[in-house]
């Protein structure tokens, strides 16, 4: 017979091991891999890229960060991985487990890679970029419902001024917060909708690059998203998003 103890964590571990199937078996956000930088099937940096996984996954659990490194001279693989900042502790680690896994499968040999899913970012390299700030790469990607085209928002423009204010205001609660996030609702006064957003930061980084990080986020989204009900950057170094829908775990 089973103690109790031995049966809470069976259970534990096949929610985990079931979270991580789905999220495995969602396409992420985006995944970039260097294609300057390889290794081979024989070298120590394969053999300690997942062990490097399952210590991100571990560590970041209890506050939704972590960096850590794994082996010695050319095997040595230096990770970070970044949980969304409302997101549960056991979200986050089958997060982070699918992403290791995904990642491997989409960047085959490389060397360095970053992958983005709604939930976390995970990214290695067999370089030390631990707090230097990444601002290379990011990317846009907008809601694919427009504004023009929908009943639910009447005059675009003054959409674009809310989302405006709402991104700097997100931008200078999240630089000064020492989670290095910020979540924030905004009333647009249309049919008493609210405007929802996040930025976040990885905690590497100093509070003047998080601002410097989440300011070329912004003007991402000015040149990429205008009169768009929802849009985010993703990078390696920060995150931004709005929505006209709440999107956050506040449970």
């Amino acid at each position: 017979m089973h103690s109790p103890a031995s049966s809470t964590l069976y259970f534990l571990c096949s929610a985990l091991l079931f979270h991580a199937f789905l999220t495995t078996a969602i396409d992420p956000l985006h995944a970039k891999c260097s294609i300057s930088k390889n290794y081979t099937s024989n070298d120590a940096f394969g053999d300690n890229l997942p062990q490097m996984m399952s210590l991100l996954a571990t560590k970041a659990a209890p506050i939704g960060f972590a960096l850590g490194s794994v082996g010695h001279g050319d095997g040595r693989v230096n990770g970070l991985a970044l949980c969304r900042g409302d997101v549960r502790s056991s979200a986050c680690t089958s997060c982070i487990l699918s992403a290791g896994a995904r990642i491997r499968d989409l960047c085959p040999r490389n060397k360095e890679a970053v992958v983005w899913y709604d939930e976390c970012m995970v990214r290695y390299s067999d370089a030390a970029f631990f707090g230097d700030a990444d601002y290379d790469q990011s990317f846009p990607l907008s809601n694919p419902r427009n504004t023009f085209n929908t009943r639910n928002v009447s005059d675009p423009k003054a959409l674009d001024g809310k989302v405006a204010l709402l991104l700097e205001r997100l931008k200078n609660k999240a630089y000064i917060s020492p989670l290095m996030f910020a979540k924030q609702e905004l009333e647009i006064g249309d049919q008493s909708r609210n405007l929802y957003g996040l930025a976040q930061c990885t905690k590497d980084i100093s509070g003047g690059d998080c601002k410097k990080c989440l300011e070329a986020a912004i003007n991402k989204l000015r040149r990429c998203c205008r009169g768009q009900r929802g849009a985010r950057v993703v990078g390696g170094s920060c995150n931004m998003r709005y929505e006209l829908y709440a999107f956050l775990d506040d449970a």
